[in-house]
């Protein structure tokens, strides 16, 4: 009879331990999503619904009017197209040069190998807005300012501790035994690193390509001030512009807002399995 009832105490206990779990990530979920259904919700009401004395949480007349309107303004597909163009090369930069020097560290045992990634962590460590006008310098300098490459490098400045210090982990959790046989059967160290490592580390490569992705389409501050033009400003830019001295357009910046996040919700949905293996792989080996 006690131990039922000590049984039956515990089970009690786990029901009230899931209960309050659920809770949690009940608010949690709130909390983080929101924002983005609050956005989502006022990009479809119109302007006089917005600004009103009395708050209106659903939309009475649901209307496309932002979306038309912000898309049909003069230079904001180019800048669209600048961001896609600027992520893009920021990722190949951070994933070709990454991949090398992390497998190297990885592999190689060679003096001042600790050093290499102190120094990489010490550049994380700094805030970037301390590096802006060194940059804003040197790219004027070799005339790469108020052009998306230079953005591109300057955004890759940024990226490429987290893409080494992410690979790294990856690579190490590849056992250096099967790129031995692969030499033993005559593969070079360059083709054992593209026929075995790599393939084996597809899913960190994925996961540090998603990030860098989402820290580079998102960036902010580094568009504002490097780029002057309209040929070489990003989407972020134009959401900071919308912004007036008199006037604060809440439909358009939220149309903006989802817009933005269309791409990185695509690239999440192709890359979705191999983010979460990749990164619960680094969680367990890196």
């Amino acid at each position: 009879m006690a131990f039922q009832n000590f049984r039956n105490s515990q089970k009690s206990m786990r029901r009230l331990y899931d209960a309050i779990a659920y809770v949690i990530v009940a608010c949690m979920l709130v909390f983080a999503l929101g924002p983005l259904v609050w956005t989502a919700l006022t990009s479809i009401k119109p302007e006089s619904d917005i600004v009103t004395n009395e708050m209106q949480y659903i939309p009475t007349h649901p209307t496309t009017e932002h979306y038309v309107k912000l898309w049909n303004r003069s230079g904001v597909t180019t800048m669209f197209r600048n961001s896609a163009f600027t992520t893009t090369l920021t990722v190949v930069l951070c994933l070709l040069v990454g991949t090398f020097a992390a497998y190297s560290i990885s592999r190689y045992r060679f003096r001042g190998r600790g050093g290499i990634l102190t120094f990489y962590l010490t550049i994380r460590m700094f805030p970037a807005v301390l590096m802006l006008l060194p940059l804003y310098i040197m790219l004027r300098n070799i005339g790469l300012l108020d052009s998306l490459l230079g953005l591109a490098l300057t955004y890759t400045t940024f990226s490429m501790p987290v893409s080494l210090l992410m690979l790294k982990g990856f690579f190490d959790a590849v056992p250096a035994d099967l790129e031995d046989a692969a030499r033993i059967d005559g593969c070079t160290r360059l083709g054992a690193l593209f026929r075995v490592v790599m393939p084996l580390a597809r899913s960190g490569i994925a996961a540090t390509a998603v990030l860098i992705a989402v820290g580079a389409w998102n960036e902010f501050l580094f568009a504002l001030m490097l780029t002057n033009s309209e040929s070489s400003r990003t989407w972020p830019v134009v959401l900071q512009l919308m912004v007036g001295e008199f006037q604060l357009p809440w439909g358009l910046i939220a149309a903006g807002g989802m817009i933005s996040i269309v791409p990185i919700i695509i690239f999440f949905a192709f890359a979705q399995k191999a983010l979460v293996r990749g990164l619960m792989v680094g969680a367990v080996k890196g």
